[in-house]
């Protein structure tokens, strides 16, 4: 199938369970000659007609989609009403290789529903549709109603109204204002011909033959192209999802920063892995952008590297070490500790009792060496087995390489998957009563989740001690197109418990040594100006230096077009006020279509 987002993964609902909060009036079925799309369509998210039979619904078929589960075609009617809000085309499922052609004219009599991708528990807005049709070809040959442009003038700069309280945060309810909200724009396009020209690629074509484009230039971009996301209240409303209708080999390889050139047209469709989107009869040409992946300098002699980099999954049967190699040694230009997340056990996603990781590491050590790196040493608790999520079977854990010519790990036995590292005192200096260890790994933090990896180093004669973090995901969250608004996002809960265990843990080191060089890394999975990066930096403990850099440039991550942070690297008030730091985010995966990684990692460079 062209792409996992054609896939009907939830069963079709009327309109009425959509919400549980909300309140659906349904209507007779109206007389054939009365009823056309933008009456079905109406001036609400839901169909006035939603549950009811509609006869002879005329129109022309603007595209057909005849591969995976949501087969079907596109109605749209030539003569539209004057309602900017009420949308003139629809879709229409099949659930068989639909036997009209584009240019039809044809009647449809059916069912209207308002399909929810991804079930009702998933949030999403639903897509009106017809359903049980019945077709009558009326003629053939038609020209197919001119695509609506959409572009920075026709799309406003507000994203969404706040949903209605009394029906529980649900916009579905409200009437569209497409002039005001970005989101009630598509929305009174749903199903239409539209077209977009000349548009800026913001997120790089995934496996799944996708990518994102910019209608809105200048919006929030970046001098690579790309549009970063900055606050939960500044929706970057340019953003719309492109997929194709045609064969998923013809789908264009783009990076950011890359254009459609000319004309992208086809219908908006409404899908689970992203919203709105427009999936193309025709695409653009691609011209390519020219990036190219970052390369950070190298340490002096008297700074400490440090870095953070998620190698996705990464087991003893992937074909991508030779890249992460690379990538560590040329591109990072072998920092000196190397905070690896998402290591997976000697046999991967087999789900077994093997825990141990020793294979994957010296996969990549010997990969490092090979591509003229030091020969890292590394340190690293292995999970009690389906314990620390992630792929299951797969054993994810944090390991911490370091060069050990530059330097060295101070071990202290006794540290395993279930003892919590503590902090004792030793000559008016903190020092770790484990070292590897983990920081409670009992709490209920961690259910399910990594477990923060604690190593003690020095460098030239000074402790460092460093932090390994996985948090949890942000699986479950309602996406931005969610029909609550603003969407839930229940995943933060546990990464703020997440971040009170750590918080804890730097204050007990700084209690004892005030100055202590405490460094908190590795995938967060949450945003520099989200709750769980305040908790970390609660009381001064923490500062994320990501921050230090402007705000263009502060991204490891590309979502839906919305470049953003979730990889990073916080660091102890003794390191943060000698200033004498630099910090980088290196983009080698992220923004590019060959990516091995979908994170970028990150490097911090200071004196301790």
């Amino acid at each position: 199938m062209p792409s996992r987002s054609s896939a009907r993964l939830a069963a079709l609902t009327v309109a009425a369970v959509c919400s549980a909060a909300s309140t659906v009036v349904l209507t007779s079925p109206a007389h054939a000659d009365a009823v056309r799309v933008h009456d079905i369509q109406g001036t609400t998210r839901i169909s006035p007609f939603a549950g009811q039979k509609v006869t002879d619904v005329p129109g022309i078929v603007t595209a057909t989609r005849a591969y995976g589960s949501a087969k079907g075609f596109w109605l749209q009617d030539p003569t539209p009403d004057a309602d900017p809000a009420t949308s003139e085309g629809v879709f229409v499922f099949t659930s068989s290789t639909p036997k009209v052609a584009v240019g039809d004219a044809v009647t449809v009599t059916g069912t209207v529903t308002e399909y929810v991708p991804g079930g009702t528990s998933s949030g999403n807005q639903s897509l009106t549709e017809i359903t049980k049709p019945t077709v009558t070809t009326v003629s053939t040959g038609n020209a197919v109603p001119a695509p609506v442009v959409v572009d920075e003038d026709t799309v406003p700069d507000a994203y969404t109204p706040a949903g209605d309280p009394a029906a529980g945060n649900s916009v579905n309810g409200l009437p569209l204002a497409p002039s005001a909200y970005a989101l009630d724009r598509y929305e009174s396009l749903e199903g239409m011909n539209v077209q977009v020209a000349d548009a800026r690629v913001v997120t790089a074509t995934d496996p799944h033959s996708e990518l994102w484009v910019t209608v809105k230039p200048w919006e929030n971009r970046n001098r690579r192209g790309g549009t970063v996301y900055g606050s939960y209240d500044a929706q970057n409303t340019g953003r719309l999802q492109i997929q194709s209708l045609g064969p998923v080999a013809d789908f264009p390889k783009a990076n950011v920063g890359d254009t459609l050139a000319g004309p992208t047209t086809g219908p908006l469709d409404f899908n689970q892995y992203g919203g709105y989107t427009l999936v193309a009869r025709e695409l653009g040409t691609l011209k390519n952008g020219g990036l190219e992946r970052e390369t950070t300098r190298k340490q002096s002699r008297r700074e400490l590297a440090v870095a953070t980099y998620n190698v996705e999954n990464l087991d003893p049967s992937d074909s991508t070490f030779d890249r992460h190699a690379a990538a560590i040694v040329h591109h990072l230009q072998s920092p000196d500790i190397v905070s690896l997340e998402e290591i997976q056990d000697n046999n991967g996603a087999t789900n077994d009792t093997t825990v141990d990781a020793s294979q994957t590491v010296t996969k990549l050590i010997d990969a490092i060496v090979a591509a003229g790196g030091p020969r890292y040493d590394w340190r690293s608790v292995d999970p009690v087995d389906d314990q620390d999520g992630g792929e299951p079977g797969g054993n994810i854990r944090q390991v911490l390489l370091f060069n050990p010519e530059r330097v060295s790990f101070t071990d202290r036995a006794g540290g395993d998957s279930t003892t919590a590292v503590g902090v004792t005192e030793a000559h008016g200096k903190a020092r770790l009563t484990v070292s590897p260890g983990r920081i409670a790994p009992a709490d209920a933090a961690w259910k399910n989740s990594r477990k923060p990896l604690a190593g003690e180093f020095v460098f030239r004669g000074k402790t460092v001690f460093m932090i390994a973090n996985h948090f949890n995901s942000k699986g479950g969250d309602q996406g931005l197109t969610s029909q609550y608004q603003p969407p839930a996002r229940s995943s933060e809960t546990q990464r703020h418990a997440q971040a009170t265990a750590v918080n804890a843990f730097v204050k007990d080191l700084l209690s004892v040594q005030k100055n202590a060089d405490v460094i908190a890394l590795g995938d967060i999975n949450d945003f520099e100006f989200s709750g769980t990066t305040k908790i970390l930096e609660g009381g001064g403990a923490l500062w994320s230096a990501i921050k230090s850099l402007p705000k263009s440039e502060r991204y490891t991550y590309d979502y839906q077009g919305n470049q953003q942070v979730l990889d990073q690297i916080l660091i102890s008030p003794a390191i943060r006020r000698g200033g004498d730091f630099a910090y980088d985010s290196v983009h080698i995966n992220a923004e590019f279509h060959d990516q091995i990684s979908d994170h970028d990692p990150q490097v911090l460079r200071f004196r301790p």
